[in-house]
C-alpha cells in the first residue's frame, strides 16, 4: 500500500511525442501561423524572421491541443553591428484523428540573449505557461502548466526529465538533439514552493549530463 501524498500534484500529464518534426504542406501551415505571431514584434526586435532558420521541436499534446514549439533567428539588417535576435514560441492546434486539424493558434516572443553569447550554458531552452492546475480549493494548491523546449549543449545526452521538488513530473527521449516537456511548475499553497528543473541524462540513465532551473529562484 502507498500512503496518501503530502503533495498531490499531477505527473506525466502530456501525451508522449507521437511523430517527428512537421514536413511538407503541414510545416508550411505551421510556419505561416508562427510568422503571423512574430510580425507584431518585428519593429521592436529591429529584425525580420529568417524563415530558413526555423527549428521545430517534438510535438506534445495536453488539454485537447497539440503544441509544436519552434525557434528561429532574425535577419540582421545590412550594416548593423547587432547580433541576430531569436524568435521563439509555439503553434498549437486541435488534432483530429479522423479529420482535418483545426483551431490553429500561435504565440511568439523574441530575445537578444542567445546561446552565442553564453558558452557557459549547458541547456538552451525556452518555456511558456499554457494553462493552470488547481488542487483542492480548501487547500489553495495551484501551479502553472508549463511547456518547456530546448536542446542540451553538452554531448552524451539521451533522455530529459522534469523534476518538481522531489517529484519526477515528465520525461522524454531526445529527438534529433531536441526535447519538449509539459509539466506543472511554480507550486503555490504548499508549505514549501517548488519550481521545475530540467535534467539531461546519459545513456545509462544514471548520470546527469546537465541540470538547469527554469529561472533564478532568488529572483
Amino acid at each position: 500500500m502507498i500512503p496518501p501524498s503530502s503533495r498531490p500534484i499531477p505527473r506525466f500529464i502530456a501525451d508522449a511525442p507521437q511523430e517527428g518534426p512537421p514536413t511538407g504542406e503541414f510545416a508550411d501551415r505551421l510556419a505561416a501561423e508562427f510568422r503571423a505571431a512574430c510580425e507584431p514584434l518585428f519593429a521592436e526586435a529591429g529584425q525580420d524572421l529568417d524563415a530558413g532558420s526555423l527549428r521545430w521541436f517534438p510535438a506534445r499534446r495536453w488539454g485537447g491541443r497539440t503544441y509544436v514549439p519552434v525557434n528561429a533567428r532574425g535577419i540582421v539588417p545590412e550594416g548593423s553591428e547587432a547580433g541576430a535576435v531569436e524568435f521563439f514560441g509555439h503553434v498549437s492546434y486541435v488534432h483530429k484523428s479522423d479529420g482535418e486539424d483545426s483551431h490553429f493558434a500561435a504565440k511568439a516572443d523574441f530575445t537578444d540573449i542567445t546561446v552565442d553569447d553564453h558558452p557557459e550554458w549547458d541547456i538552451d531552452f525556452n518555456d511558456d505557461v499554457i494553462g493552470q492546475w488547481h488542487g483542492n480549493p480548501a487547500d489553495g494548491h495551484s501551479g502553472d502548466i508549463t511547456l518547456v523546449w530546448g536542446s542540451p549543449l553538452l554531448p552524451d545526452g539521451v533522455m530529459v526529465t522534469a523534476e518538481l521538488g522531489d517529484s519526477l513530473v515528465d520525461q522524454t527521449m531526445l529527438h534529433d538533439g531536441r526535447f519538449t516537456l509539459i509539466a506543472v511548475d511554480a507550486l503555490r499553497g504548499f508549505i514549501e514552493p517548488a519550481y521545475l528543473e530540467v535534467i539531461v541524462w546519459d545513456g545509462t540513465l544514471r548520470r546527469a549530463v546537465a541540470r538547469e532551473s527554469l529561472y533564478d529562484i532568488d529572483e
